[in-house]
């Protein structure tokens, strides 16, 4: 037998080796590692792995937050600054807390400085691109109960994705798929409960409703407690270099204060606000304590229903129709009760908040106030419009009344312009808000002529930055703008009397609109489209997708919440819409209105030539066109804007060329190389 000979060296290698492997055996895996082995995964079609590294980066994600999170709040409890009056005493909790902190997080995931991720790994987290990794791997997979809630997961943060909204109708429509699989895997509790309890609400199930909005106030309390928690960590600088200006020791503190507290602060937006979006949902803690006090009244709870009456008037101090209903439910019970404690001291710690942020934007120069507005906008009181972001922190009891513009008003049943054409159905027949519908705006003859002009000018993929089919991959789409028509008229490549006839039927589209809604002001051209959808061969079986998915106009439509959000990527500017139909010679197609749903057809268009649906790009008026099944389908789309600064630029170019034809100037200068932008058809 051979004999091995140890040396002492060698002993000790291998002993610090164990160590060493002991120590790391119980930390946690980074998750942007995780997540960067899973996306190498995908493309190497390996499904297994792509889910087994994304399910651990997830894992991992959440782990370090709710980590980040227990132990700072333990180490506050055993460390906190109340005590600490003079300058060493609160020096030794910040060291005390900091030391607590540090070995509390690094007994959980390891060595912190592995999980320092780079802030694109932490915005694909935030936007859940993830799961939509895990949604085609669990597809590939074939295990379509996790697919389909990896893809509506993701789904709620993006709800503009076309691609993601096409493959949920998929799922549903698959056998071995049910509506329990489409879960939100992220859904916060708080927001989870308090959608629940709207819907049970809404069809008077009031005792139900009731234990959802009670659970959802202490989700949200509790979630406000981990997201202040969350803050209390290194802060951002944007415009400070704390290595070169020479503040002191006293300012430096004073600052990272500042900037926790401003984060503590945008809690109440962060809470408020639903995935994927930027805009909180307005009055959104108020709005429990409202719908409990009328959920308690319709049981019969009257003392319940008035403590959560005067919680809510906290909030809205003043407020008509609930200090209404107080008096009411004085008088039914005969005394008077408190608000609740926890909305009391929640208002009184921000109310406190605010004025040490006064204090700490003053030291350090920064400019706080837009968060404020936000802030505000999201309790529920009232901050005026026209500040341009410009607030100063101004306690509730300081705040005067502010006078706001008046809102355009909406109405009707102006002239049509022109004798030719006719009404058919306006907004009470069309079920809704600020529609008509109108026909004869052209002639057979006129349609005719720019349908012909379509074939020769539309070009696939144009007004849609580039993709050719950016709606639905069984049809074709093409599209040409009013000085692209103009331009190949100048050339001789398309006949000029047809492109000046593009020009002035959107003109005449423009007049109508304008002059059948009564608007007060003048109504500018947005953006201008020529468009044509054609089905393609051999592929419309057994479809169940829209030619054009259910959106409106101006904002962003989110039927689970039944809110449009004004907001980027949407053209938030836009006011009102048209659609000039050239031809009616096609299957499906049909234009169609629905409710903020997305779901619930209220009225329904079949495009013909002449006829123009027109409307209010708001979320009032959530539209979509269906499946073109067979043939083309040709249209003038049309937006608006009340504001001259979105003028459409490429209309004004247009203008500026009918001018100089109309006036048969052989100088008037025409740049070919016009860079025409393209815009998605909305």
């Amino acid at each position: 037998m051979d004999v091995v000979h140890f040396s002492i060296g060698s002993i000790l290698s291998i002993a610090l080796q164990a160590l060493l492997l002991s120590s790391s055996y119980g930390s946690l895996e980074p998750y942007d590692l995780l997540y960067n082995n899973a996306v190498e995964a995908f493309y190497r079609n390996d499904y297994k792995d792509v889910v087994r590294h994304m399910e651990g980066a997830l894992r991992s994600y959440a782990e370090v937050r709710q980590t980040k999170v227990r132990c700072r709040l333990r180490c506050q409890n055993q460390h906190p600054f109340d005590s600490a009056s003079m300058d060493l005493q609160f020096f030794d909790v910040v060291l005390r807390r900091s030391y607590c902190q540090n070995e509390c997080i690094e007994e959980k995931v390891g060595t912190q400085s592995m999980h320092k991720i780079s802030e694109d790994v932490i915005q694909d987290f935030h936007r859940r691109i993830p799961y939509n990794y895990l949604q085609l791997a669990y597809q590939k997979l074939k295990q379509l109960d996790k697919a389909a809630a990896a893809a509506h997961t993701y789904f709620q943060a993006n709800p503009e994705s076309v691609e993601m909204d096409q493959n949920l109708e998929q799922y549903k429509a698959l056998e071995g798929t049910n509506l329990d699989h489409f879960v939100d895997r992220e859904a916060r509790p708080h927001q989870r409960s308090f959608s629940a309890g709207v819907k049970l609400y809404d069809n008077a199930n009031y005792e139900e409703a009731i234990s959802l909005f009670e659970e959802a106030l202490q989700e949200y309390y509790r979630a406000d407690v981990e997201c202040r928690a969350l803050c209390q960590g290194p802060q951002r600088f944007e415009e400070q270099d704390h290595i070169l200006y020479r503040y002191s020791l006293y300012q430096l503190v004073s600052d990272h204060f500042t900037q926790v507290l401003h984060c503590e602060h945008e809690c109440v937006r962060d809470l408020s606000t639903r995935p994927g979006r930027l805009s909180p949902m307005e009055n959104y803690l108020p709005l429990h304590y409202d719908y409990l006090q009328f959920a308690y009244y319709q049981l019969n709870m009257v003392e319940e229903a008035l403590a959560c009456a005067q919680s809510y008037l906290l909030f809205h101090e003043g407020d008509e129709f609930m200090t209404e209903n107080v008096e009411y439910y004085r008088e039914a019970i005969g005394h008077d009760l408190k608000p609740r404690e926890k909305a009391e001291w929640y208002l009184r710690r921000h109310e406190q908040e605010l004025e040490l942020l006064m204090i700490g934007s003053d030291n350090m120069h920064v400019e706080l106030t837009e968060g404020v507005t936000s802030y505000w906008n999201s309790l529920g009181c009232l901050i005026p419009s026209g500040t341009d972001g410009w607030m100063e922190y101004v306690p509730i009891s300081e705040k005067k009344n502010f006078t706001l513009a008046p809102p355009q008003e909406l109405r009707e049943g102006g002239p049509l312009v022109y004798d030719s054409v006719q009404l058919i159905q306006n907004s009470q027949a069309l079920n809704g808000t600020q529609r008509v519908l109108l026909d004869d705006v052209m002639s057979v003859e006129e349609c005719a002529e720019l349908k012909n002009l379509a074939h020769t000018i539309t070009m696939a993929g144009d007004g849609y930055r580039g993709k050719m089919s950016p709606h639905t991959p069984n049809e074709r789409f093409e599209g040409a703008t009013v000085l692209k028509a103009l331009q190949y008229g100048y050339e001789g490549r398309v006949p000029l009397k047809s492109a000046r006839l593009f020009y002035d039927v959107s003109e005449r589209a423009r007049r109508i609109i304008e002059s059948y809604f009564l608007l007060n002001s003048t109504l500018h051209f947005s953006y201008t489209h020529l468009v044509c959808r054609t089905a393609i061969t051999g592929q419309q079986d057994h479809r169940n997708d829209l030619s054009h998915p259910i959106h409106a106009d101006n904002c962003l439509l989110d039927p689970e919440a039944n809110e449009c959000w004004k907001e980027a990527p949407a053209y938030t500017y836009r006011d009102y819409s048209a659609l000039l139909y050239l031809n009616g010679d096609f299957e499906g197609g049909e234009f169609i209105f629905t409710e903020m749903d997305a779901k619930t057809v209220t009225a329904q268009v079949k495009p013909k030539c002449g006829r123009m649906v027109g409307f209010s790009s708001g979320g009032e008026n959530p539209h979509g066109v269906r499946a073109v099944t067979r043939g083309q389908r040709c249209a003038v789309a049309l937006w608006f804007t009340l504001d001259p600064l979105f003028r459409e630029l490429e209309r004004l170019q247009a203008d500026e060329v009918v001018q100089a034809l109309d006036n048969q100037s052989s100088q008037s200068k025409w740049d070919t190389s016009l860079n025409i932008n393209p815009k998605d058809e909305l």
